[in-house]
């Protein structure tokens, strides 16, 4: 299999080292195009690496497109006479939609994909959309690819990459913000820095742990925590006073709304 990968930010540089870690395509095999030149010899040990789009591309049996959105219109126009029938076409670009895909690319066999951070370091989430004329040899092969910086999950209706951007694609950021808060009360509270980090972060992880391996939902675990009149039972009067769930919500719901947005524009 020969890959290309335009765009080696974060998630497309993820993407790359996790196809090689997992020996699923090799360094000679895979074309890394990027715009900075200072990364050149950083990416190397990866793949090929080009500085502008060339005809090495046509060769490829997927194309990934992980450049930002915003840079689609340039980028777009100049992958378009490059591509070749049966390629695979896959765009981790947000809220660009198969059918804008098609009409820039001039193509057919495409991808839509909403990875999320936590793929840089094989733990992430990606839901994806499949073009019509995508045929499940393909599709499985795209799958195998996605699995290895976490989990896929395919989707038969591409608008729900919308609130799947919503949810999982900004969802670290929410629990970013919580592990965030939750240190710096620890130390208003009088907590050395480093006490209150590591009592977050194992708190955080050990939760994880125990909601996925128990036939508990999360509002049986937060019972179980919480016992009458005690501490945690304390902290969600005030949660619920303030309207934590019902803020939470919104926030979500606007991340969503904001996705359609872009999807439209």
């Amino acid at each position: 299999m020969r890959i290309s990968i335009i765009g080696c930010g974060n998630m497309g540089t993820a993407f790359a080292r996790s196809f090689v870690k997992y020996g699923l395509v090799k360094p000679a095999e895979q074309l890394l195009v990027l715009r900075d030149q200072r990364r050149v010899h950083e990416l190397e040990p990866l793949g090929q690496v080009a500085l502008q789009i060339d005809d090495r591309l046509a060769t490829s049996d997927l194309v990934i497109l992980a450049v930002k959105p915003q840079d689609f219109g340039r980028v777009g126009p100049m992958v378009a006479p490059v591509l070749q029938p049966g390629q695979v076409v896959l765009s981790i670009m947000a809220g660009i939609t198969l059918s804008r895909l098609a009409e820039v690319l001039r193509h057919g066999t495409l991808v839509r994909a909403m990875p999320n951070a936590p793929a840089q370091v094989g733990m992430g989430i990606t839901a994806y959309a499949t073009g019509s004329e995508l045929t499940m040899r393909q599709t499985l092969m795209v799958e195998q690819l996605l699995n290895c910086t976490g989990r896929a999950m395919h989707l038969a209706d591409e608008a729900m990459l919308d609130p799947v951007t919503a949810l999982s694609g900004s969802g670290p950021a929410y629990f970013f913000e919580v592990v965030r808060t939750m240190i710096a009360t620890g130390i208003q509270l009088g907590l050395e820095p480093h006490v209150a980090n590591a009592l977050v972060k194992q708190t955080m992880l050990g939760s994880f742990h125990l909601m996925e391996h128990s036939d508990r939902s999360a509002g049986e675990l937060i019972q179980a925590v919480m016992s009458k009149g005690g501490t945690t039972e304390a902290a969600f009067h005030v949660f619920r006073e303030g309207r934590l769930n019902q803020t939470l919500e919104a926030g979500i719901i606007a991340a969503s709304t904001r996705a359609a947005e872009l999807s439209r524009s």
